[in-house]
């Protein structure tokens, strides 16, 4: 007899743990169906807690993507980021640690310390497995990561074209407690507002389009989020530190934000289901990702 058939529901909260750039956020999208997480090719693209919610008939999963861990915390913001993510795993009922396949680093070890010192029930996610060439050298790694916890199960899979992932959902749902309720309406799909949701995509545009340092001294602050029927408009700051970034943003005759803008603009347009009128400016606020209180205004560090 299944769950659903005896009546038996399972419902807890799911941490997806591991080092920077190894894939969470985009298990996260694919287990949801959208994106409520922001992806880039950067590491510490995530830098909130985000909670995603999957219900079927017998389990609710309350998914919690965070920022990856890592050592390097010379700022408040890298800090901030630290606390998030080790603020998850004394919450939650279960933890899925994802790794890359073949790929074992220093902040690897950082988590798996993080998981050992909370003593919670943990599945490895293998992802990227889909690069392994040859397949043959994906078993002697597969050996060597349960040789170093007992994880309740190792599942490799590719969380970009979604193999393996309903195998990794079940696993997670079976494994969850006991429950009368779900702790979420059935069709409710994230806990953040689309404020927050649009200012992050605008975020990714700016992951994606800029070099390596100024991306991490930006945030973006809604200024105004007003729906209109079928139009929706949207007014936000870019904030960086030095007033040589905000030239950078703008680029030359203004081209660079434009191109974010635009970006940004056709992602809301699907989370919206409508159209967009969005106007971006850049703002300096200097040392702000050093300030504890200004990460707290922009709504950082919520652990």
């Amino acid at each position: 007899m299944s769950q659903e058939e005896n009546g038996t529901l399972h419902c807890g909260f799911v941490a997806l743990v591991g080092r920077p750039n190894v894939g969470k956020s985009t298990l996260l999208n694919q287990l949801l169906g959208m994106k409520v997480s922001i992806v880039s090719r950067k590491p510490q693209t995530t830098r909130h807690r985000i909670l995603g919610i999957t219900t079927r008939p017998e389990a609710q999963v309350i998914w919690v993507d965070t920022p990856g861990l890592h050592r390097k915390q010379h700022r408040a913001l890298n800090r901030s980021m630290n606390r998030t993510a080790a603020a998850a795993l004394r919450d939650v009922d279960l933890v899925v640690f994802v790794v890359e396949a073949l790929h074992w680093t220093d902040d690897d070890e950082l988590v798996l310390e993080k998981i050992r010192a909370g003593g919670l029930p943990c599945i490895l996610a293998v992802n990227k497995e889909d690069t392994v060439t040859p397949r043959e050298k994906l078993l002697p790694f597969l050996q060597s990561m349960a040789e170093r916890y007992a994880f309740e199960e190792i599942i490799p899979i590719c969380a970009r074209q979604g193999s393996q992932v309903p195998a990794l959902e079940q696993a997670v749902a079976e494994r969850l407690p006991e429950s009368d309720v779900f702790l979420f309406p059935e069709e409710q799909v994230t806990d953040r507002s689309e404020r927050f949701l649009v200012a992050e995509l605008i975020r990714e545009q700016i992951m994606r389009a800029l070099g390596q340092e100024v991306p991490y001294s930006t945030a973006v602050e809604i200024e105004q989020f007003k729906r209109e029927g079928n139009l929706t408009r949207i007014h936000a700051a870019i904030l960086v530190e030095r007033q040589g970034q905000k030239a950078i943003m703008i680029g030359k005759g203004g081209a660079q934000l434009k191109r974010i803008g635009t970006g940004a603009r056709k992602e809301m347009e699907q989370l919206l289901d409508g159209k967009v009128f969005l106007e971006l400016w850049v703002k300096v606020r200097e040392g702000w990702a050093d300030d504890e209180r200004a990460m707290q205004s922009l709504g950082y560090d919520e652990s």
